[in-house]
């Protein structure tokens, strides 16, 4: 006799995956979001869940992290934040591959900040869609992020977007600098270093 559980796995499942808050849940205070394994965001007033990142994904984060961190080293007016940076925007929060944000007064220590980065990256994980992370990235603009790259480890390309255009790169090509990030215009191909 199948289990619940077993029942469950065998079916198709579109993340995100809605979870009801636990008693006492504030978005705005860590402390009351519930422990999983994996990745959570709350968007629209809905918990949403995604599983742990896969290998493709993880991978190709480092090599983005790399890129951002070697050009902020240069750089020390900013800040680079990954695993997840967390960030409360106009009563929601998203978790960003990683993100760059201006050091300053703004910042909140010790909790999720508050303030939209100038960039912000987002991986394609394995659930993830074209179509889905254009939505988010089109929600990440209009919260006041200046661009987003959505970073696709297995078609190889990056879409860069901004609030003016969306425009793809191919691992030939370097990615255009924000006009407030003097400099950081990484090769695409260096972003998959890791994949080979």
């Amino acid at each position: 006799m199948e289990t619940p559980l077993s029942l469950l796995r065998a079916l198709p499942i579109r993340y995100p995956v809605e979870l009801t808050p636990p008693s006492g849940f504030v978005p705005a205070r860590l402390e009351t979001w519930p422990s999983v394994d994996g990745r959570l965001e709350f968007v629209e007033g809905k918990l949403l869940y995604r599983p742990p990142c896969a290998d493709e994904q993880s991978e190709v984060v480092s090599g983005v992290v790399y890129e951002l961190v070697s050009w902020v080293r240069q750089h020390p007016e900013f800040v680079v934040a990954t695993n997840e940076a967390g960030m409360l925007l106009k009563g929601a929060v998203r978790a960003a591959d990683a993100a760059v944000w201006r050091k300053d007064s703004t910042h909140v220590h010790g909790t999720i900040r508050r303030v939209p980065p100038i960039l912000a990256v987002e991986v394609a994980g394995e659930e993830d869609t074209v179509a889905s992370l254009r939505h988010k990235a089109r929600w990440y603009v209009t919260h006041g992020v200046e661009v987003v790259w959505l970073v696709f480890p297995t078609e190889r390309f990056v879409k860069v977007v901004s609030r003016s255009s969306t425009r793809t790169f191919h691992p030939g090509d370097a990615l255009p600098a924000a006009r407030s990030l003097p400099g950081l215009a990484p090769r695409v191909r260096d972003l998959f270093f890791q994949l080979g």
